[in-house]
């Protein structure tokens, strides 16, 4: 099975455990907030739902990864949002919240890096593992 597949599969039993638990159940993964993104497929046009972790939260601004577990390629999400910066929030499973999506400057990313980091090792890994700077999204309220 590949990484992509894993991940998906992940992501959909994460987000099903969500529902069925109304937020009780993986509110919080790995020790971090844990949220959905709804974005607009780049291609399709379509709703696409994915279940990340917030390592940092700038008052009302989220900070997510774009690690894709540190392979070559950025994840679907990531390149969704990119073309269409507006996207969707649920935190923790409450309520889908509007917000505009936008890539940290390479300023931005070299401040935020080590507190990432910080907050969960795996994402330091996971950059030593790929030649690409792995992207920081900063999810902003409209």
């Amino acid at each position: 099975m590949t990484s992509t597949v894993v991940m998906r599969t992940l992501s959909w039993l994460h987000r099903a455990g969500m529902k069925v638990s109304g937020g009780r159940f993986g509110a919080t993964l790995v020790g971090l907030p844990s949220l959905e993104l709804v974005t607009v497929g780049r291609r399709s046009g379509k709703p696409r739902s994915s279940m990340l972790t917030a390592p940092l939260t700038l008052g009302d601004t989220l900070v997510v990864v774009a690690s894709a577990g540190g392979n070559d390629g950025h994840p679907s999400w990531f390149l969704n949002l990119r073309d269409h910066p507006q996207v969707r929030v649920s935190l923790g499973g409450g309520p889908m919240v509007d917000m505009v999506a936008r890539v940290a400057t390479a300023d931005e990313r070299e401040e935020l890096w080590p507190r990432i980091v910080e907050a969960l090792a795996n994402y330091g890994e996971y950059q030593t593992r790929t030649t690409r700077v792995i992207p920081v999204v900063l999810l902003e309220p409209v």
